[in-house]
């Protein structure tokens, strides 16, 4: 909570024992990254292990009884134990309190948290807490909070206990309720033995700075019969997958953002498609959420959906029911809208329960060409009928624009027009990764009042739209996801789509998801990213053409940035989301052209050209091993005489021990494996012509019948052979040809 001590606002944990404050611990790290600026509001507590006086206003003193309180950074000490506090970003920073605490004696750490919604982020938080209390052992307790922060963030619960490095006890991660409480039994004994057997954990605790100590008249353990209760043991936590948060977080967002804003319910423009299908899935998931609430007797959820629906005896207890009197969803079809989309908008309209509506837009889109034509004496066409690159946008912008002014228009008038009270928030369904690219129209349907899958990428939609068809039973939703992603905004051919999204963007969802990981999440910009993607370049994906991927993805960020600026509320999920208002503050007039970046990738291009190119002539020439005494110091061939075979005549010398000994050119990687390696031998003498065998050896390191031996193979024939090395001046060559089978 806002302390104001001496003038100064600091964000604080506050102990309270009986109706009285034991300390007042202020944040000593303040989080300023992502969707938190703390500084805005607050100062970083930095007297460490130093506690002042605070003067209570009077209001609080009243209650109290008490004028004077300690604030400041100090731990609790009771009859049988020590607490300490730890708040929110002190957890995951690098020089933790905790581990200074843990060392000063006290056991138990109590961390009141605003660890916001984020995919795939609990398992990080699970990690920390575990690992607070297993180099330093203690009891942690780790409370996060609930709801919506007023903004785009969700605090999604998930609080725990850990023990020792252990959790034994796991809250709830998303819920609807206002209040959840976790408890745990320890044996405070099991803490101080652990703490004993960490030799090196007791040097250090020996030479540590004490806290200050606030002593409490109390104990945890009081009573008789204490000894008797059973201590909770370790538990497994039990992770969502990415569909089920996405099913309940941005549900538990929207039903906080509805109850709050005072409105009837939301209205959504449904395409039939998979992202507007997806805001749908979440506004069933959010009905859903509200039944299971009543029907386990949450009073304030029955009185708030009482007061949204006007009906004060109401009492929802089938979801699809009540989304017909939240939800009201309209198919806007055009001359360009194919009979599919509008069939699968229905389906899922009257699967899910929505209020229903179908119309056309044509009329007002002709109507509106029609004053600019009266006005310019021209009249733009489509692509297809022969227009220009420029006419065929404004002619696809000016369908999505019209469909947002209806959106507003039924959002304000249909309740009115069934006879109810109250209006709708418009629900928008641009994905994550359409934004980041800039593949919407400014003022289209993507300007909501609120999306809930704004920061959710396409290829998690899609998962999601699969694992909605399971849970919920919507059978419609396995036509949708099979159909490709399309706007629908250009003529059909023959009453089929002839534009599809990955086409119009010039590359594919998961593409974009990775750029925009590389961009945010690794802060990469044209050069540092194509050189991050360069290592995946093959004969189907040159270097060439990465870096026009990466060329095409920046200079549309940069022409479309400034879309960020309007971008609809959307609720955070994604940690590359490119949302302009907190958590991705940039620019947004940007030079397309990036010079001196392109400048840089087209050079490197070019020296991964030309090492592509050495490497391939290399690889087109048989690889020479030569057995030489000297490793990486390679001898001509021509100076090398011959290496004969122990069964030839004549034949004497030492023997070739292991796969080492013809590792001895440095661009020939040393054999770790099984190779079929071709061998060529020539035997020289002064009163014999040159002797030429060619056979194939089977190396394999050090995979040997004798030392010595290796199995060859010469004529089909296996037998084992002995190589040897007479001397200086001669040697053996081995060729091995591209392609051959590793055994």
């Amino acid at each position: 909570m806002p302390v104001r001590h001496k003038n100064v606002s600091y964000n604080c944990q506050v102990f309270f024992l009986n109706k009285k404050i034991l300390l007042i611990r202020p944040k000593i790290m303040l989080a300023n990254e992502g969707n938190y600026r703390e500084h805005r509001w607050f100062v970083a507590w930095t007297k460490l292990k130093e506690v002042e006086d605070h003067f209570l206003p009077r209001m609080i003193s009243d209650i109290t009884g008490q004028r004077l309180v300690p604030f400041g950074d100090a731990v609790i000490s009771t009859y049988d134990t020590c607490i300490g506090a730890e708040i929110c970003e002190e957890l995951w920073n690098p020089m933790s309190r905790h581990i200074e605490m843990a060392l000063d004696g006290v056991e138990i750490f109590a961390n009141g948290s605003a660890s916001y919604h984020e995919l795939r982020k609990m398992y990080i938080r699970v990690d920390l807490v575990k690992s607070a209390t297993m180099r330093s052992g203690g009891v942690y307790l780790f409370c996060n909070g609930f709801g919506c922060d007023g903004e785009r963030c969700y605090w999604d619960g998930g609080s725990m206990i850990a023990m020792n490095g252990d959790i034994i006890a796991q809250g709830p991660q998303f819920s609807l309720e206002e209040v959840t409480v976790v408890t745990a039994t320890v044996d405070l004994e099991d803490v101080r033995s652990y703490k004993q057997k960490l030799g090196s954990r007791s040097q250090l605790a020996a030479s540590v700075k004490a806290f200050p100590r606030i002593c409490a008249d109390y104990a945890l353990s009081e009573g008789d019969e204490y000894n008797l209760l059973v201590d909770t043991k370790p538990i497994v936590f039990k992770l969502l997958s990415p569909e089920e948060e996405i099913r309940l977080g941005p549900a538990c967002w929207l039903w906080d953002y509805l109850r709050r804003s005072g409105q009837g319910g939301y209205f959504l423009p449904l395409s039939g498609g998979i992202d507007s299908s997806s805001s749908a899935c979440v506004v069933a998931s959010m009905c859903h959420l509200i039944c299971d609430a009543v029907a386990a007797g949450n009073r304030i959820v029955l009185h708030d959906i009482q007061r949204i629906t006007g009906q004060t005896d109401y009492v929802p207890k089938d979801p699809k029911e009540l989304a017909s009197h939240l939800f009201t969803t309209c198919y806007m079809g055009s001359e360009n809208s194919s009979l599919e989309t509008k069939t699968y908008a229905a389906e899922l309209a009257d699967q899910i329960g929505s209020y229903h509506i179908g119309i056309t837009i044509d009329v007002a889109v002709k109507a509106l060409l029609s004053i600019f034509s009266a006005a310019c004496s021209v009249m733009p066409k489509f692509r297809a009928h022969g227009g220009s690159l420029r006419e065929n946008l404004a002619m696809q912008n000016v369908q999505a624009r019209v469909r947002m002014v209806l959106a507003y228009l039924f959002a304000q008038l249909s309740l009115w027009a069934r006879g109810k009270s109250g209006g709708l928030l418009v629900l928008g369904s641009a994905n994550v990764d359409e934004s980041l690219r800039g593949y919407l129209t400014k003022y289209d349907c993507s300007s909501a009042d609120v999306n809930p899958i704004g920061g959710i990428s396409k290829t998690d939609l899609r998962k999601f739209i699969q694992h909605c068809a399971k849970f919920f039973k919507f059978t419609a939703l396995e036509k949708i996801y099979k159909a490709p992603p399309t706007a629908e905004l250009e003529p059909l051919e023959e009453g089929r789509i002839a534009q599809t999204d990955e086409e119009d963007m010039g590359m594919t969802y998961d593409e974009l998801s990775v750029y925009g990981k590389l961009r945010k999440q690794n802060s990469c910009g044209p050069y540092s990213m194509f050189c991050k993607l360069l290592h995946i370049s093959s004969s189907e994906c040159p270097p060439e053409q990465i870096a026009e991927k990466v060329k095409h993805f920046f200079r549309s960020y940069a022409v479309n940035r400034h879309k960020m600026t309007v971008l609809t509320p959307s609720y955070h999920c994604e940690s590359y989301s490119p949302d302009d208002n907190r958590f991705d503050q940039r620019q947004f007039l940007y030079n397309a052209k990036w010079l001196w970046q392109f400048a840089r990738i087209d050079a490197e291009v070019q020296k991964a050209n030309n090492a592509i190119h050495r490497i391939q002539s290399d690889i087109k020439k048989p690889l020479e091993y030569i057995n030489s005494p000297m490793v990486n110091s390679p001898q001509a061939l021509n100076s090398l005489g011959s290496l004969n075979r122990q069964n030839l005549p004549n034949s004497s010398g030492v023997v070739v021990n292991s796969p080492a000994d013809w590792n001895t050119c440095r661009k020939v990687p040393m054999l770790t494996t099984a190779r079929v390696v071709k061998i060529k031998e020539e035997a020289q003498s002064s009163s014999q012509p040159v002797q030429t065998m060619n056979y194939s050896v089977i190396v394999k390191d050090l995979q040997q019948k004798r030392p010595g031996d290796y199995s060859v193979r010469e004529d089909s024939i296996d037998k084992y052979v002995r190589y040897s090395y007479p001397g200086r001046g001669r040697g053996m060559k081995m060729e091995m040809e591209p392609g051959n089978p590793t055994w």
